[in-house]
């Protein structure tokens, strides 16, 4: 079996998965039910989220500027990361964001090892920003769900992924490959930085933050009474969750993840569906932008 085939069969099981899991959210939810949820997110709602969210993608730039050893400027980085945001969005289990960042990084540079590098940095440290915050957040959340299935869930992806990170940073699993182990070097040479690492994780909580209050504009634009705190706890188990690489971009795994645990709190499946459309629909809007860029930058490129 040639790879060419090999990718089309995982992107046809990827759809499967995501196709089946959106069947049964939306037949539980009713689609008219979400629809019409979504009509009615006040106007004023849906742009104050996707200005967060924005805000939150120039502070990603701003992170992976820090991570780069050689100076680019942010009006170079920044077209890329909206790039990249759009291609995540529209282009689920085709072209990766961060494959595109990472390619046209390659470009600029010539260092290939050096992209990878730094767009997986950047990935891992706002994850581990996303999970600090749902660990800070449970003591005083735990209140809402004591004793319910989901007590423990989000300690249980916080001790998976501090498991998966020290098996693969302290370990220093696929040494011997040599892109794997130019990003283990990359890794340790930056954990001597501390300024600098310090400070991609200060961006990366106020991003995180900013993309969190996004999403609570939007619950409360949807009238779903959830204290912010919740929020904080159920996003980092969403996101996690999403990750998982068996569908296309979370599509179907997100939906399906939102209705059982925003289900805790008594939320509807209908609204749970809705909230999680409006979180993609944040991304859709925002990342737009990077459908500019990406013209902007193929009419500029040589034939």
């Amino acid at each position: 079996m040639n790879s060419r085939l090999k990718k089309y069969l995982l992107f046809a099981l990827k759809l499967l998965v995501s196709g089946t899991l959106l069947y049964f959210v939306l037949s539980r939810a009713g689609v008219g039910n979400v629809v019409g949820l979504l009509k009615n997110i006040p106007p004023a709602s849906f742009i104050a989220s996707v200005v967060l969210y924005l805000m939150a993608l120039f502070l990603c730039t701003v992170r992976w500027k820090l991570l780069l050893p050689e100076k680019f400027g942010l009006r170079k980085l920044f077209p890329l990361y909206l790039i990249g945001s759009f291609f995540n969005t529209f282009m689920p289990g085709l072209v990766g964001g961060d494959a595109v960042k990472i390619y046209y990084l390659y470009k600029k540079t010539g260092k290939g090892a050096q992209a990878l590098s730094s767009v997986f940095m950047d990935r891992y440290i706002g994850f581990t920003a996303l999970m600090t915050i749902g660990l800070v957040a449970y003591p005083f959340g735990l209140k809402y769900f004591r004793g319910q299935w989901i007590e423990w869930l989000l300690p249980l992806v916080i001790l998976v992924f501090v498991l998966a990170s020290l098996t693969v940073f302290g370990l220093r699993l696929g040494q011997r490959i040599s892109v794997i182990g130019k990003l283990h070097d990359y890794f340790h040479t930056y954990r001597k930085k501390r300024g600098t690492m310090a400070t991609a994780l200060a961006l990366s909580f106020t991003l995180q933050l900013l993309v969190m209050l996004g999403l609570y504009i939007l619950a409360l634009g949807l009238d779903i009474e959830i204290p912010f705190t919740a929020l904080l706890i159920f996003i980092p188990i969403i996101t996690a969750v999403a990750t998982i690489p068996v569908s296309l971009s979370g599509i179907g795994l997100r939906e399906a993840a939102a209705v059982l645990l925003l289900g805790t709190m008594d939320v509807s499946p209908e609204s749970a569906t809705a909230l999680s459309f409006a979180w993609f629909l944040m991304a859709a809007t925002g990342g737009m932008a990077g459908l500019y860029e990406y013209l902007r930058v193929k009419k500029s490129e040589p034939e």
